[in-house]
């Protein structure tokens, strides 16, 4: 489990193909390895991924085919800043939101307008995940925890502060950028619970 909140910017140093549909990623981030282990959990722009190997600051996950098509991880090429948290400790505080890493579906940066402290961008939201997306309540882009500002049919809208701006990867995507998306899970528990109810599932 996650919290959302982003320990620290990293960087892809390598992708590497390991068969017709599956890769190995290697990301530099010295903090997140600074106590990492084979086995343990990071999550990279908002994916959970198993730590393989760990050297230097840089640590290996691999990637199967299911993660490449339903997140935007196949989009990543050397170079490219990735936010990247480690797994919540039970000690710590909850400072975003419960957060599986587990995308729910790939969104796109439709604009970005900014004010004098802030700014607001606006994600097209796949038909799918809409009914989960309330004005107010929570949602993981990218693996950063964030209120909904302002929700439409197709589109929600976030505003972010100049940490964000500066600590994630969001402060530097630009519209058609595409965007993992993880709705809260809550929601889904509460539809999957409403809809035993009505269907007659309750006991």
């Amino acid at each position: 489990m996650f919290t959302g909140i982003v320990e620290e910017l990293g960087e892809v140093v390598r992708t590497t193909e390991t068969g017709t549909d599956s890769a190995l990623l290697a990301i530099r981030g010295p903090l997140v390895t600074s106590d990492a282990r084979h086995g343990d959990s990071i999550a990279v722009n908002g994916v959970c991924l198993t730590v393989v190997d760990v050297d230097g600051g840089v640590f290996t996950a691999d990637v199967m085919g299911e993660t490449l098509r339903r997140t935007a991880l196949g989009a990543l090429r050397p170079g490219a800043p990735v936010n990247l948290e480690r797994a919540a400790a039970v000690n710590s505080r909850l400072g975003g939101h419960i957060v599986q890493g587990h995308v729910d579906g790939v969104g796109e940066l439709l604009s970005r307008e900014p004010a004098a402290q802030w700014e607001t961008l606006r994600f097209r939201l796949p038909d799918p995940l809409a009914r989960y997306v309330v004005e107010k309540g929570s949602i993981t882009v990218d693996g950063v925890s964030l209120t909904v500002a302002e929700v439409g049919d197709d589109w929600f809208a976030v505003g972010l502060i100049p940490t964000t701006l500066k600590l994630t990867t969001l402060g530097v995507r630009q519209a058609g950028d595409p965007v993992n998306l993880e709705v809260d899970v809550l929601a889904k528990y509460v539809e999957r619970l409403l809809g035993a109810r009505a269907g007659g599932g309750e006991r």
